[in-house]
Order: C-alpha cells, then sequence, then structure tokens
C-alpha cells in the first residue's frame, strides 16, 4: 500500500487523492509537459519525487495537473497577496457638517479641520443640513458651499459640484495633489 501526503484542499485546487479523473495532462516540476497519463500514475509520480499533484486546470479535457510542492505554492500566493495589498492606497472619506446660517469663525474651524482631512489624503464630504423652513432658501445653502470651498481651494479640487439631495447638500472634495 503506497502511503500519501495528505494536504488540505484551499482555494478550489484539487491536490493529491482529491483528484479522481482516470486521465490528466501532466505537467513536470520544470513547465515540461509530460503529456496524458492515467490519474494514479501521474499520482505515483508525485509521490516517488516527494511533490504533489495539483489540478491547475479543472474545466480542461483533460484536466490539466501539475507536480510542485503545494505549501512552497501557497507560501508564494500568499507572499505575492500581501505585496499587492501593501502597495495599494487606501483613500478614507471624512465628512464636515456645516448649517445654513454659520457664523465666519465657525467656517473657518471647519475649513481647518478639511484641510487635515486633505493633507492626510483623504477626500471630504461637505455637508448642509435643510432644517424646517430653511427649505425655502437653498440658495444660501450653495452660497455657504461656495464660500466653504474658496476658503481651501488651495489645497482641494471640486470632485462633486454641490448638490441638492432631499434635505442635504453635498459636496466632494478631493486633494489638490490626487
Amino acid at each position: 500500500m503506497i502511503n500519501f501526503r495528505r494536504c488540505p484542499i484551499i482555494k478550489e485546487l484539487d491536490i493529491n487523492e482529491a483528484i479522481r479523473d482516470r486521465e490528466v495532462r501532466l505537467i513536470d516540476t520544470d513547465g515540461e509537459q509530460l503529456g496524458v497519463v492515467a490519474g494514479r500514475k501521474a499520482l505515483e509520480m508525485a509521490i516517488e519525487r516527494k511533490l504533489d499533484l495539483v489540478k491547475i486546470a479543472p474545466q480542461a479535457k483533460p484536466p490539466v495537473c501539475k507536480i510542485m510542492d503545494y505549501g512552497k505554492y501557497k507560501f508564494e500566493q500568499s507572499k505575492k497577496e500581501k505585496e499587492a495589498k501593501k502597495k495599494q492606497k487606501v483613500i478614507n472619506v471624512k465628512e464636515v457638517r456645516l448649517s445654513l446660517n454659520i457664523e465666519q469663525h465657525d467656517l473657518n474651524v471647519k475649513a481647518n479641520r478639511a484641510i487635515s482631512f486633505l493633507s492626510k489624503g483623504d477626500k471630504v464630504k461637505v455637508t448642509l443640513r435643510f432644517k424646517g423652513r430653511e427649505m425655502g432658501y437653498t440658495k444660501l445653502g450653495y452660497d455657504v458651499m461656495n464660500k466653504f470651498n474658496e476658503l481651501i481651494s488651495e489645497v482641494s479640487t471640486i470632485e462633486k459640484k454641490p448638490k441638492l439631495e432631499g434635505r442635504s447638500m453635498t459636496m466632494f472634495l478631493a486633494p489638490k495633489n490626487a
């Protein structure tokens, strides 16, 4: 009786005894094609070399299997995924809320807060809520948004112009260098 090495099936790749096909197209460790071989014989060849038989293309006729060190393959794949994650840049969207009758000093404070967000590379969502009868003064809301934009125009660009959606007006700002 042959002693099989057992490895769990990960990422839908069948390995070793999980491959139950009668015939498989076999690829050697160095990428050389060995042709169509019986499934049992391919598994025995992999065990002789103390490696794993991995089904890399199950949809092909016959399925394509490769002799490789599955643990090393898995490690290299996880390493590539980590490298890809390192190079990704996460952009957060921070929110600054304004009101229709905001004083100049309060507007400056909110503008400074938005500038700090933008300098860190985050995008800023500026929201202005209309309460009660303020809905009749939407033009003043556009004025407040434009005034706010003028205060931070050196470090930001408008990604999405002020738009009235229900009872709130929103505007999106992005850092100028991005």
